[in-house]
């Protein structure tokens, strides 16, 4: 499902991809259902394609995405809430506890909460392929 969620430099919020013209995407904003066209030249990037940072390998965004709805049960995550960056950072680190520290600024994980509300408001709350279990497996049940 990520797959198919962009999010395009120098314009707020997260697009749905609708369609593929020439040398340009036509997307969907979430927040307002507005569709207008993104160019070869705008740099856009699948939210499927996004990984965070770890002392480890990099864990994928969907991941990370999963994480938080578990923690908050499905609701929005108050960002405002957090007096301070360190506050926020230690919220982040429950998520995730092995993220890159140095690597990871407090920018970004504000961006991370702000993609995830814009999902949930947006009804979007499968972060995760399902992976569908073999042909094999399924004859026999």
């Amino acid at each position: 499902m990520l797959k198919t969620i962009l999010a395009i430099a120098g314009k707020p919020g997260l697009f749905k991809l609708v369609s593929q013209g020439k040398n340009m995407l036509i997307v969907e904003a979430l927040a307002t259902g507005k569709r207008t066209p993104a160019y070869a030249h705008d740099k856009v990037i699948s939210l499927g394609d996004i990984a965070i940072y770890t002392t480890e390998d990099d864990v994928p965004l969907g991941d990370v995405l999963e994480t938080i709805k578990t923690k908050n049960e499905g609701k929005e995550v108050d960002v405002k809430s957090f007096s301070d960056d360190h506050e926020l950072r230690k919220y982040f680190k429950e998520i995730l506890p092995g993220f890159d520290e140095d690597r990871v600024y407090t920018n970004d994980i504000k961006k991370v909460f702000n993609w995830y509300n814009l999902l949930v408001a947006a009804g979007i709350t499968d972060f995760v392929e399902k992976e569908e279990a073999p042909a094999e497996e399924q004859a026999e049940e």
